[in-house]
């Protein structure tokens, strides 16, 4: 996560011991946002150390450019996925790679963006605004079924059933457009419940993971940043929730068999006080591993 007022890169000095950061070399990180991590990554590596930073959000991309201006040189940035990181370092091994899956706070905050309904705005959710489909697409012309099946598998949610067929009503209707509009009837159809996260939670996480297909090819994408590293190259992986965080761990169960070592036996987690200046960062779980050094 990035370094934009109000916005606080999550797990930082956590990151940053995992990754063994040192002057010089190469780092990638392959999620920059608002290049909160980016920054402190750079000053780490200073006098001379380089990063290259990809995000496939360009809005986003652009203000890290204006953060990251100052280390001149040293960083490189492109409009790129993650999962393109290996022909984006040209040949080059990394000395660390940082993942953070979080979305951004200028994603979360910004209404027109349709990630949070926190603020009334149009149902986007999409990283890249260039192309795809929409979450108000996906509410309006998913079937009942299929809507259930992907509100319960990347929401989570128990009551899958009863929010789809409230779904499914309101559309008849007329077309559902906005975060609001969505909330409401997420509320109405979840009924009362004892959790202190919003009802609609769960189902907005759901639409953002399908809109921009968050999960797919994940342990690949995973498996081929480990395989970017130099001998003694380290990666860490940020997750904000426990899909990614599986995804994750079973990617680093098939490295630790083929000359990578896993540095967190479990994902390390905020503390109480990183937690109270940061509650967007409650969810973080970072793991990290290591690529063995070459064999003489």
């Amino acid at each position: 996560m990035g370094s934009d007022a109000g916005h606080v890169p999550v797990l930082l000095a956590e990151t940053l011991e995992l990754l063994a950061v040192k002057p010089g070399g190469f780092w990638v990180d392959g999620t920059v946002g608002l290049g909160g991590h980016a920054a402190a990554l750079l000053h780490a590596c200073a006098p001379d150390g380089r990063l290259l930073g990809l995000d496939r959000d360009t809005e986003t991309l652009e203000r890290a450019r204006q953060a990251l201006s100052p280390f001149g040189a040293r960083v490189r940035l492109e409009a790129a996925d993650f999962r393109e990181m290996a022909e984006r370092l040209r040949g080059e091994g990394a000395d660390g790679v940082l993942l953070d899956l979080g979305v951004s706070s200028a994603q979360l905050d910004d209404p027109e963006r349709g990630f949070s309904f926190q603020a009334d705005g149009p149902l986007d959710m999409r990283m890249d605004r260039s192309q795809g489909e929409t979450a108000a697409d996906v509410v309006n012309r998913t079937r009942e079924s299929e809507l259930c099946d992907l509100i319960h598998r990347y929401g989570e949610e128990r009551a899958s059933r009863r929010i789809a067929r409230a779904i499914a009503r309101a559309r008849e209707t007329r077309r559902i457009r906005t975060t609001a509009e969505l909330a409401e009837i997420v509320r109405r159809a979840a009924g009362r419940r004892r959790s202190r996260i919003h009802p609609a939670t769960r189902t907005f996480q759901a639409l953002r993971i399908r809109v921009n297909r968050e999960l797919e090819g994940l342990g690949g994408a995973v498996e081929r940043a480990a395989d970017c590293l130099k001998p003694g190259g380290r990666l860490a992986v940020i997750a904000f929730h426990s899909l990614e965080d599986r995804a994750v761990k079973v990617a680093f169960r098939g490295l630790a068999t083929r000359g990578f070592r896993i540095l967190t036996r479990k994902p390390v987690r905020p503390g109480e006080a990183e937690v109270r200046r940061n509650p967007r960062g409650r969810s973080a779980r970072l793991r990290a591993l290591e690529r063995e050094e070459a064999q003489s």
